[in-house]
């Protein structure tokens, strides 16, 4: 089985480092201890037979198993069934990277499966056994951990995000249109995805915070929550300040390229504007030359000394005429 951390507590401290998860039920039940079980990408059979020993409730079993679930916290009789979706972001592609962590809290067990490599439970594991007294507060005391650790992981997601909106403010004024837009669409779309991880932390923690009908949390772990929360709400305003941010930079590069746009077309018009006037002077002595070109034996002026010179002067009064005109509309 892909146990990364399997541990027996008893007042806080370690007492167990169990082989397999038989010893871990066994040491937990003789005594009276708290046990702590790390799965990594367990399969479906690994995790039916943590359900059978703890008495998971079927439904949170078939989310563990089916996987791709909203975060959502879920109480079903005396145990907790939270999913988290922790982020990472990624330097190299500039992008976000979401795991998924599902945590079964119960009177005396926490069970944690993860189907990513954030976030780093064993930081959370080290940092609770050098506070035995907060660990021997129970399992809620471990899940207040793991919540304050996917949010501290949110903190440099969310600074490689602004740096992303940072450049792309710089670019606004300046980028090519098709390409800042689709960059700004897909920062947009990741934006969202977070929004969707982060969001629901905070009635998840407002429910924690509340606890069951029959006993409230306890009053060091209700300001653990209540400084996770005030996190919680800090990384959501940010969010909710870059989609804003993102859907104005949106409107403006596309304003920026409907202006762009434009301006090529009335350049392009202008220009078709002087090659039609230009086409239109010639085309006056192209008709006389053509006309008298055709060499039929009777036609005006043909026999004329005057001919060829009226000729020439009717090309170039009609060439002139059409320039004037031109030039008075300002195609020329």
């Amino acid at each position: 089985m892909p146990i990364i951390d399997n541990a027996v507590y008893v007042d806080g401290g370690r007492i167990r480092n169990p082989e397999s998860l038989e010893q871990t039920f066994e040491h937990m039940r003789d005594n009276h201890g708290m046990a702590w079980i790390g799965l990594l990408r367990p399969t479906a059979e690994e995790i039916q037979q943590v359900a059978a020993e703890f008495g998971l409730h079927p439904l949170a079993v078939e989310d563990a198993l089916s996987g791709h679930q909203r975060a959502k916290i879920e109480r079903y009789g005396g145990t907790l069934f939270a999913v988290l979706r922790p982020a990472r972001y990624n330097d190299a592609t500039e992008t976000v990277e979401f795991g998924e962590l599902h945590v079964f809290v119960g009177p005396d067990f926490v069970v944690t499966i993860r189907h990513a490599e954030v976030p780093d439970l064993a930081t959370v594991r080290r940092r609770l056994e050098q506070h035995p007294e907060l660990l021997a507060k129970g399992p809620e005391a471990v899940l207040a951990a793991i919540l304050d650790e996917v949010i501290d992981e949110y903190a440099p997601v969310v600074e490689g995000l602004l740096t992303d909106v940072d450049e792309i403010e710089d670019a606004l004024f300046g980028g090519t249109g098709t390409e800042l837009t689709r960059r700004i669409y897909d920062l947009s779309r990741e934006v969202i995805h977070f929004q969707r991880a982060a969001e629901p932390l905070t009635d998840m923690l407002e429910q924690l915070l509340q606890g069951d009908d029959s006993e409230r949390a306890d009053i060091e772990l209700q300001r653990s929550l209540r400084n996770v929360l005030d996190h919680v709400i800090r990384v959501t305003d940010r969010l909710a300040a870059m989609r804003s941010i993102l859907e104005n930079a949106l409107t403006v590069n596309a304003t920026l390229v409907t202006h762009r746009q434009t301006e090529t077309a009335l350049v392009q018009s202008e220009q078709v504007k002087k090659i039609s006037g230009w086409a239109a002077i010639l085309f006056g002595p192209t008709l006389v030359g053509t006309i008298y070109g055709m060499n039929f034996e009777y036609m005006p002026e043909l026999a004329s000394p005057w001919g060829y010179p009226l000729a020439l002067a009717a090309m170039a009064a009609t060439s002139v005429a059409l320039w004037l005109v031109f030039k008075a509309r300002h195609w020329m």
